[in-house]
């Protein structure tokens, strides 16, 4: 999809890193619907350095998360284009989260043509475990802060936060960042792409159905929302369309599972003219 034309493709995913159940077969499958899917902008996580350099030799521009675990697994932002102005947080808002040894943010701005002008693209990637709600509280609470700071400095038309963020909607982090509740005095407000096209639907993007999930370290796991593609929003709204929401590699691939997650990509466009005018 070519944003210069019609819009800006994003697709996010944890790829699950590469020496669980197979990865170089479940590698090839992911790069089969990387190049299938055509994003434009590109959020995994789980990856390693040899599939950040695997990115790079595909042509893409990476911006990696400030830090990695001992086994060198990470997060990466990538795009087609290269990334402007770009700043990172560890996000260590605790002593609980040195548990968590590859959580943070990288926010980088992309400079589109016009009509689209610069995008602030996002990656936030939390801590992990079930009872870490409190820090990914904090998580969201700086990763928010982060994102002020850049657009009441930068040439920022539209902001999309995207990534695992390890939470359901119900949770208070999601919540804070669709503008359902307040967190330490601040509020702020996303929309939810996946919600925009599909309200209701739940949509699960780690679930027991996928057997990935079963031999995994986290067996029991119910159905769980918790990849998400967000919007930033303006005093009037989305400063962009949602076009479609899907989930991607839901099932396998001549048998073979891609990840323990589904992917997602969404599709933003224009909307119809700006908000906050009248047509």
């Amino acid at each position: 999809m070519s944003e210069a034309a019609s819009g800006i493709r994003l697709m996010t995913m944890n790829v699950l890193a590469p020496q669980y159940a197979d990865g170089a077969r479940r590698r090839a499958v992911l790069a089969r619907e990387i190049e299938r899917q055509d994003p434009d902008v590109l959020a995994l996580q789980e990856v390693t350095p040899q599939d950040v350099a695997a990115l790079v030799d595909a042509g893409w521009h990476v911006a990696a998360h400030p830090r990695r675990s001992p086994d060198g697994v990470g997060a990466v932002l990538a795009a087609r284009h290269p990334f402007g102005h770009t700043v990172t947080d560890p996000l260590q808002v605790t002593e609980r989260t040195a548990h968590t040894s590859w959580c943070g943010v990288v926010a980088a701005e992309l400079r589109l043509p016009e009509p689209f002008g610069t995008i602030l693209v996002v990656h936030h990637k939390p801590s992990w475990p079930y009872g870490y709600e409190y820090e990914r509280e904090l998580q969201a609470l700086a990763t928010a802060r982060l994102v002020d700071g850049v657009t009441a400095e930068r040439p920022v038309r539209h902001t999309v936060l995207l990534g695992d963020f390890d939470a359901t909607p119900e949770a208070a982090s999601l919540r804070f960042f669709q503008g359902l509740q307040s967190l330490d005095g601040m509020s702020v407000c996303f929309q939810d792409t996946w919600s925009a096209v599909h309200p209701g639907e739940p949509g699960p993007t780690f679930s027991p159905a996928n057997p990935l999930v079963r031999q995994g370290d986290m067996p029991e796991a119910s159905d769980r929302r918790i990849d998400y593609i967000l919007l930033r929003c303006g005093p009037h709204g989305p400063t962009l369309r949602v076009s479609s929401c899907r989930r991607v590699l839901v099932r396998p691939v001549d048998g073979v599972y891609a990840s323990d997650h589904y992917g997602l990509v969404a599709d933003l466009t224009l909307p119809g003219h700006p908000p906050g005018r009248w047509a």
